[in-house]
This record gives structure tokens, C-alpha cells and sequence, in this order.
């Protein structure tokens, strides 16, 4: 049975970073896109980043470009998203995926597995 567990959310001020870590369990981790997705209160899931599997070609959402990197460890079953200059509209629970269909990356639909969350609060 897969399994993903996020850890590294916290209370951070604005202009902090943090980096996140997703470590995947009882599947396949090397042959699948994985993709970090957030969702604040009262708002829906959004796509944050991705990074596919042969050749590392990442994906980003705007509001995060340039201030977030996704890299993934094969050996160690794990992804990791990096997040600097951190903003309060960057405040979410953070959920790690792994995806399984063809289509696009910033789909959740096409994601299969998924972890149960991690909370990042940044502070004005």
C-alpha cells in the first residue's frame, strides 16, 4: 500500500523559507511524476509544483516561481519542496502526490496517491 508523509511545515514569518520533505512508502517512487499541491482555508486544492521522473523537468505554478524548487531523491524514496521569500498568501496545508495518469501535471485528477498534509503558516 502506497504511502506519502509530508513533514517540515511550520509557523515561518514573511520572507522566511522552509523546505518540505514527502517520503513515499510501499510503491514505486522512480517512475512517477510527483507534485506538491496546497490549499488554503475556504479556498480550493492548487497545483504548486511538479517534477517528473526521467530528467528531472520540474513544473511551476506562477505565484511560486522563482521563490519555490522541487528536486526529488530516487534513492531515497523522497521529494522535497524548497520554499523561499516566503508570503502570507503562501499559508496552506502542503500535500504531496504522486501521479499515475498522462495528463497534464497541475491536475489533481491525475495524481493517485497522496499524503495527509502538512500545515505552513507564514506571518506578516
Amino acid at each position: 500500500q502506497v504511502q506519502l508523509v509530508e513533514s517540515g511545515g511550520r509557523l515561518v514569518q514573511a520572507g522566511g523559507s522552509l523546505r518540505l520533505s514527502c517520503k513515499l512508502s510501499g510503491g514505486t517512487f522512480s517512475r512517477h511524476t510527483m507534485g506538491w499541491f496546497r490549499q488554503a482555508p475556504g479556498k480550493e486544492r492548487e497545483f504548486v509544483a511538479a517534477i517528473t521522473w526521467s530528467f528531472s523537468s520540474t513544473y511551476y505554478a506562477d505565484s511560486v516561481k522563482g521563490r519555490f524548487t522541487i528536486s526529488r531523491d530516487n534513492a531515497k524514496n523522497t521529494v522535497y519542496l524548497q520554499m523561499n521569500s516566503l508570503k502570507p498568501e503562501d499559508t496552506a496545508v502542503y500535500y504531496c502526490a504522486q501521479k499515475w495518469r498522462t495528463g497534464p501535471v497541475w491536475f489533481a485528477d491525475e495524481y493517485a496517491y497522496w499524503g495527509q498534509g502538512t500545515q505552513v503558516t507564514v506571518s506578516s
